[in-house]
């Protein structure tokens, strides 16, 4: 760059007419400076560009082996193709999985560390639990990833064929029902809550430690009613030891066509979806968010990991659910729909 009669070279030094270079300390400081702080941008903008460079974690709330884990282990089987680079799970159980939501919300936000999380982390949690983060704030959106509903059963014993006669038994047996649950603030309580506060029938809650001992419960006919997991609860319909009445959502189940949803039934708008999805903390570059995206819809498309989705019982989203803005959404709506149910039952984490 020429000023006057002066000329500053590559090197930082000055040279005047007579084509001495003088070289001078400050100045020569000041542009060192200047290029650095340049290459520091550059650098920055460059790299979401090269992501990723190494390994992705997903952290789950969840023990292995469970619906979140098995779905976040699936996709991340596939992503990695996409990606180049291996994706790995950790699980870091206890509090919900909030103690996981955490461990992903307070990690560099470069992509490198993720968050797996279902309705009970990201929705029920925030209404039951005081937080360190804002389930709505202090995350970026990636993906949907797919979703399963409950289904209404009893013990084989309940006289009743559909779900309208459920529920006319129910209103006769109001001081002695009972109907069990996973424990407070779980999926099977807080639909449970919904059905009470749509029908304004009451009923006794029985809390579990899991779905599994409620499903054998229900079988030995210890307990009256439950909402359960459709995959979970499904082969003991198929084997006649509990009865089936409905399944919670808009559409009927793939894996059960004959089970009637609720707005067939006879319960219109009781849809409960155990949905799960990715997320990254705030503030993740918009190119690695798109990215990430790319690489679940990439996964989703693949026709070895649906049919493994479908088999587990699970729904996967349209195409146009499948976005990071369709997922904001979704979750928004979530929150704003369940959130004053819980905090009405004024349930408390454990």
């Amino acid at each position: 760059m020429k000023d006057g009669k002066r000329e500053i070279c590559a090197s930082g030094s000055v040279r005047h007419e007579d084509g001495q270079p003088r070289l001078r300390s400050r100045r020569k400081l000041l542009y060192l400076a200047a290029c650095a702080a340049a290459f520091s941008t550059a650098s920055h903008v460059a790299r979401p560009q090269s992501y990723p460079s190494r390994p992705i974690t997903i952290v789950v709330g969840y023990a292995p082996g469970g619906p979140t884990d098995t779905r976040t282990r699936l996709l991340a089987q596939y992503m990695k193709t996409s990606l180049g680079q291996s994706v790995l799970v950790e699980n870091i159980t206890g509090a919900s999985g909030s103690i996981a939501t955490t461990r992903a919300v307070r990690a560099a936000p470069d992509g490198y560390t993720l968050s797996s999380g279902d309705w009970s982390t990201h929705v029920v949690n925030g209404a039951i639990y005081a937080l360190p983060y804002d389930l709505l704030g202090d995350f970026e959106p990636i993906a949907l990833l797919s979703s399963t509903p409950l289904l209404i059963v009893s013990k084989s014993a309940v006289p009743a064929s559909n779900l309208r006669e459920l529920l006319a038994w129910l209103r006769t047996n109001q001081d002695k029902a009972s109907f069990g649950t996973s424990g407070p603030g779980s999926p099977s309580h807080v639909s449970g809550l919904w059905l009470q506060r749509m029908t304004r029938i009451q009923f006794q809650f029985v809390p579990y430690r899991g779905g599994a001992v409620v499903l054998q419960d229900l079988i030995a006919g210890q307990i009256d009613l439950a909402f359960a997991a459709a995959s979970n609860v499904l082969p003991a319909v198929r084997e006649g030891k509990i009865k089936a009445y409905a399944v919670t959502s808009d559409a009927r189940w793939a894996a059960a066509p004959e089970i009637p949803t609720v707005d067939e039934a006879g319960l219109p708008g009781l849809h409960v979806s155990l949905w799960g999805a990715l997320w990254a903390p705030k503030a993740t570059p918009r190119p690695i968010i798109d990215r990430l995206n790319a690489a679940v819809i990439d996964a989703l498309s693949d026709p070895t990991a649906r049919q493994r989705l479908v088999d587990l019982g699970e729904k996967i989203p349209a195409r146009e659910q499948q976005t990071p803005e369709a997922l904001a959404a979704h979750h928004k709506a979530e929150i704003e729909k369940w959130w004053p149910i819980i905090k009405a039952a004024e349930i408390k984490g454990e």
